[in-house]
């Protein structure tokens, strides 16, 4: 015995262009924290360590620093601005938990 097909699943609704907005805003914050944490991360923290190393932060080179404790920091940062900014989309968008 065969079991008959089964039913396609319901089509959703057209994405209104509210949800739009909000998505387009959210993907726009990640993609511009994403190029701070490469900038920071990689950029200064791995290429052009050399060229910051000319610079010191107290006893140690800038590119040095930067790859060791100033990454961390704006880390940190990136992690607050995030979820400081998702909470004030939320609540434009009417989205808010």
């Amino acid at each position: 015995m065969t079991n008959p097909p089964a039913s396609p699943p319901p089509v959703s609704a057209p994405v209104s262009e509210q949800k739009q907005a909000y998505w387009r805003a959210t993907i726009r914050l990640i993609l511009t924290l994403l190029a701070v944490w490469f900038v920071v991360a990689y950029l200064m923290g791995i290429v052009f360590a050399p060229a910051l190393n000319s610079v010191r932060i107290g006893e140690a080179p800038l590119g040095f620093w930067i790859a060791h404790n100033g990454a961390i920091y704006v880390f940190i940062a990136l992690i607050a601005i995030y979820a400081t900014r998702m909470r004030a989309l939320d609540r434009q968008y009417g989205v808010e938990e």
